[in-house]
């Protein structure tokens, strides 16, 4: 039922301004077995240095979810939204055919620390987009909060595909369970700290995929951050 992806097992790309972790194949890196999963085809763990940022070019057809960690992100593109992203924010960009963006750590001392997440859309010809939300800490303490969904209820930011992403920060006695429908999948990853999946400890960077319906749970933290992800 859980099958783990270590973190020393990603791939890893150094572009200077930008450090990289790959769980999926990105770039130069590929691997076959983890190419993509479902719908989800990237999860990247990117460090970037005070002021370096991102090329203009997006991907068509492609959901771009970016998470942060710590520092700040400035967002600008092609349809002239602007805005700067701090921890606990989720951002989503609808990259139809055509549509640029750019983005930047604005920061003249402080490392930006995100997670950039592309998920394929439910058809082709995705409509551009772009919307993002702050989850506070006390939304995210010691359960799964709803980030990313189709329908955007409770907050969520919406996206073009039957999928949904949770985050919570689980510490100490905090549990949250998450249970997997028929027909479905989900992967965890942990962003921070230190979770038990089940009985299965995941340190930060470390991620497994859930391949059978089914509940599990999220317990035992330590200073966790965890993504779920709900997949068709």
């Amino acid at each position: 039922m859980l099958e783990l992806r270590r973190s020393l097992d990603r791939g890893y790309a150094n572009h200077g301004g930008l450090k990289s972790y790959h769980t999926f194949s990105f770039g130069e890196y590929y691997d076959p077995v983890y190419e993509e999963y479902g719908p989800l085809r990237v999860i990247n763990e990117d460090r970037l240095k005070p002021g370096k940022g991102y090329e203009t070019a997006a991907p068509p057809d492609m959901e771009i979810l970016t998470y942060m960690l710590a520092g700040e992100l400035e967002h600008r593109d092609s349809f002239g939204n602007t805005c700067v992203i701090r921890p606990g924010s989720m951002q989503r960009w609808s990259a139809g055919t055509g549509a640029t963006q750019s983005e930047l750590n604005p920061s003249s001392s402080q490392e930006a620390h995100l997670l950039q997440i592309w998920i394929r859309p439910a058809a082709p010809g995705l409509t551009s987009g772009y919307e993002h939300r702050h989850f506070s800490a006390d939304e995210r303490r010691g359960r799964l909060q709803l980030a990313v969904s189709p329908t955007g209820e409770d907050g969520a930011v919406r996206i073009q595909q039957d999928a949904r992403v949770y985050i919570g920060c689980l510490n100490g006695a905090e549990r949250a369970e998450f249970e997997v429908g028929k027909g479905r999948r989900a992967y965890a990853h942990v962003a921070s700290g230190s979770i038990a999946v089940n009985e299965t400890r995941l340190n930060a960077g470390d991620g497994v995929k859930i391949t059978k319906p089914g509940r599990f749970a999220l317990q035992s933290g330590r200073a966790a951050e965890v993504l779920v992800f709900d997949l068709p």
